[in-house]
This record gives structure tokens, C-alpha cells and sequence, in this order.
């Protein structure tokens, strides 16, 4: 059972449902890496930074993040869209949260359509990390026609549970993010 929004309903459904590891209309023209849970490309370093601003993490409420980064990594595969992987560390460096998202573009001229709009699709897969090594996530696919200028998008969102085998490829994502990580900057 899932739950899937077209507008402003909510709508539960049941049978087969799509697999946030399926592919794109046209995975040939992607890189190997722009696809949801697949390998990073040699020689990608995160960016790490603090998951507070300074100016948070001054306040009172800061304190609760002390200590807390957050590793990312943006690849960006042109007009075709792009994929966001990102980690969050607590205090003592222990991977708490991750994600993987990937926004695919498909240009109208390879659908067939040459007037109608790009096609969207973003697909997701991301939550928390226990301390047991669980995760406890989901998987969100978001598609439609990319929205004219100023224009509200209409698409489709779909949410399901990941499978046993999308949350080994994550906690495997998480560990090779972890293992490319740049070292801790010194503030002396």
C-alpha cells in the first residue's frame, strides 16, 4: 500500500507499485552516476560544513546541533538535471540522516512532442539513521511537465516504503560518502 498526491488529494492505492531504483525515460544518456542509490564518480570529495549557521549556533537553541555536519555531494549532469547525496554526522562524527535525490529533465524533443513541455522527474530516497544501523525512510517520485515561468507546478507525487534492498544501497552510499569524506578544518 502507498500513498500518491495528484494536486491537492491524497490517494491510497495498492498493487504493483513503481521502485524508486527504476530508470529514467532515457538512462543511455545519462551519466552512470545520475541514477537514484548508483556509485559516485571517481575522485568526488563532499563538502562538509556545519549543519547550523554561526549565527545558530550562538543561541541557545544551537547548542542542541553543536557539533553536527552535514557531507554533500552535488553533481551536476547539465541541462539533463542533477543529483544532491547528503549526509549528516552528530557531534561524534556518527552518521544520523541521509538522503540521495535525483532530478532528471527530459527534453520534449526526445519524447516525441517538440512543442511540449520538458518532462521532470525527481526521485528520493532518505531519513533517519538509528544507532542500531535501521533506517527508517521513505522513497518520494515527483514528476510532470516542467511549469512555464512563474507558473506553479502540476505534478504527480508518489510516496512507498524502500525496499530491504534500497536501504542496504543507501547505508552502502552513506558508507562510501563517509570513506571520500575531506578532513575536519582546523579553528584555531
Amino acid at each position: 500500500m502507498w500513498r500518491t498526491r495528484n494536486g491537492g488529494k491524497w490517494k491510497t492505492q495498492t498493487g504493483i507499485r513503481w521502485s524508486c531504483l527504476s530508470l529514467p525515460h532515457s538512462p543511455s544518456a545519462n551519466p552512470p552516476w545520475h541514477l537514484l542509490l548508483a556509485p559516485l564518480p571517481a575522485g568526488v570529495v563532499p563538502r562538509r560544513k556545519p549543519v547550523g549557521s554561526p549565527e545558530i549556533l550562538e543561541t541557545p537553541h544551537g547548542a542542541a546541533i553543536a557539533g553536527w555536519e552535514q557531507l554533500t555531494v552535488d553533481l551536476s549532469a547539465g541541462s539533463a538535471g542533477l543529483r544532491v547525496v547528503l549526509v549528516v554526522l552528530d557531534g561524534t562524527g556518527r552518521p544520523i540522516s541521509a538522503s540521495d535525490t535525483v532530478l532528471y529533465r527530459i527534453e520534449s524533443t526526445t519524447t516525441g512532442a517538440p512543442d511540449a513541455p520538458a518532462h521532470m522527474r525527481q526521485d528520493s530516497i532518505g531519513g533517519r539513521i538509528e544507532r542500531d544501523g535501521t533506517f527508517r525512510g521513505t522513497c518520494w517520485r515527483t514528476e510532470g511537465p516542467e511549469p512555464p515561468d512563474g507558473e506553479e507546478p502540476q505534478w504527480k507525487m508518489e510516496r512507498s516504503e524502500p525496499s530491504p534492498n534500497q536501504i542496504s544501497a543507501l547505508i552502502a552510499l552513506v558508507a562510501e560518502v563517509l570513506g571520500r569524506q575531506p578532513q575536519k578544518e582546523d579553528t584555531i
